[in-house]
């Protein structure tokens, strides 16, 4: 079925923001996490860009896969938010094109894809030296619909409390929205 955008999502152009503070890919609490900052595009896709910092090297001078596959799964996440759905990743296939400098900043770009009954059904791509630079990684993802029940049973307790105490409705929301 064709994803359609719900009518409460952000607009084109807005940022995002951290889902959760604490996020890895997104949080600013996070001190060598990666800040990525994704804003909603036009339908259902997002674009984001993060910049590899020394912390994010594998060989030397490069960003590790680990890192750019988090990037993508980020990025793909954030699709999540455009549909007012709560998913977590199923699947992650990612092809590695070409090597991402330290310094370089990876601009990313997903979509969703289609989405049939539980299942989000999405692709990414990540490109160097601007929006229509080369490409680096792309990923086809799979995001399955929880409950917000999912983290309360399968997280740590002090954070699940924390998060679910916060008075913003929306961040309390947010905090539950990607990943497993």
């Amino acid at each position: 079925m064709k994803p359609v955008r719900h009518p409460d999502a952000p607009v084109p152009g807005e940022l995002l923001g951290a889902h959760y503070e604490h996020c890895f890919g997104c949080g600013g609490e996070q001190p060598h996490g990666l800040r990525l900052e994704a804003r909603a595009g036009e339908g259902v896709t997002v674009t984001a860009e993060f910049t590899v910092q020394p912390a994010h090297q594998g060989a030397p001078g490069l960003a590790h896969g680990g890192i750019l596959a988090t990037a993508l799964d980020e990025t793909l996440g954030s699709l999540n938010w455009l549909l007012r759905t709560i998913a977590v990743t199923g699947r992650l296939e990612t092809d590695f094109v070409r090597p991402v400098p330290v310094g370089t900043t990876l601009h990313l770009e997903a979509e969703v894809t289609a989405v049939a009954g539980r299942k989000i059904y999405s692709s990414a791509t990540g490109r160097i030296g601007g929006p229509d630079g080369p490409l680096a990684v792309r990923a086809d993802a799979l995001f399955v619909e929880v409950a917000v029940e999912h983290f309360v049973s399968h997280g740590r307790e002090t954070e699940i409390r924390a998060a679910m105490s916060d008075p913003d409705q929306i961040r309390r929301t947010r905090a539950f929205e990607v990943n497993p």
